[in-house]
């Protein structure tokens, strides 16, 4: 069981280091402040979407995770019945897990989820989340822009947890209050917020000019 622990650490970390290295890093911030959305299945996401272009439409997407509703021989689509369970199985799983966190931990996903349960089965709507979950995953790499959802506290924690997870040469030489500050204004968002308080413990950001200095490029023009 140590064995196994350590190798377990070992991959951890070296995932961790991936996710702030290209490819990754460059979608990972935007995947990191989706509710449900961690470390692990953003990377599983990415790494079984490959480059967001190559789906022009967001059905398209879905129809790639094997989440798109089954079909009749018809042609006519049904949003009741089971989903087709073809193409990338473990882009379906880490949605359906991230599907499962976002019901219960986000307000947003809770209150649709709450919605769906009232015409259709506990686990048929689980899957109708994972799908709408993964529409909304289309959008934002495509756009690259924020999860409209989120509140920037939220984003921020999101970001100290991602930051957590790897040690200073995976961030490359940022602290984690670095860290997260540099992920908030990849977004855009957060440049004033310097002070968090979750889980009733207040956590520190680094101010937006300590993290300007070491990442110049962030800058906007003029």
């Amino acid at each position: 069981m140590e064995i196994l622990e350590e190798q377990r650490e070992a991959i951890d970390q070296k995932l961790a280091e991936l996710s702030n290295t290209e490819p990754w890093a460059s979608d990972m911030v935007f995947l990191m402040q989706i509710p449900g959305m961690g470390l692990i299945f953003s990377m599983v996401v990415l790494s079984a979407i490959g480059d967001i272009t190559r789906f022009s439409h967001p059905r398209k997407l879905v129809s790639y995770a094997g989440l798109a509703p089954g079909i009749h021989i018809s042609g006519e689509r049904h949003q009741g019945r089971s989903i087709t369970k073809e193409g990338r199985k473990e882009l379906r799983w880490a949605m359906v897990e991230a599907a499962w966190v976002a019901t219960r931990y986000d307000s947003y996903w809770e209150a649709h989820f709450k919605r769906l349960k009232k015409r259709m089965h506990h686990n048929k709507a689980l899957v109708a989340i994972a799908r709408r979950m993964l529409v909304s995953i289309w959008h934002i790499l495509t756009k690259r822009e924020p999860y409209r959802h989120f509140d920037e506290e939220t984003v921020a924690y999101k970001m100290l947890i991602w930051g957590w997870a790897m040690d200073e040469k995976a961030r490359k030489g940022m602290t984690r209050q670095q860290f997260a500050k540099y992920g908030l204004l990849r977004l855009g968002i957060g440049e004033n917020l310097e002070r968090i308080v979750k889980h009733g413990k207040p956590r520190r950001l680094a101010p937006a000019e300590e993290v300007l200095a070491l990442k110049p490029e962030l800058r906007s023009p003029g």
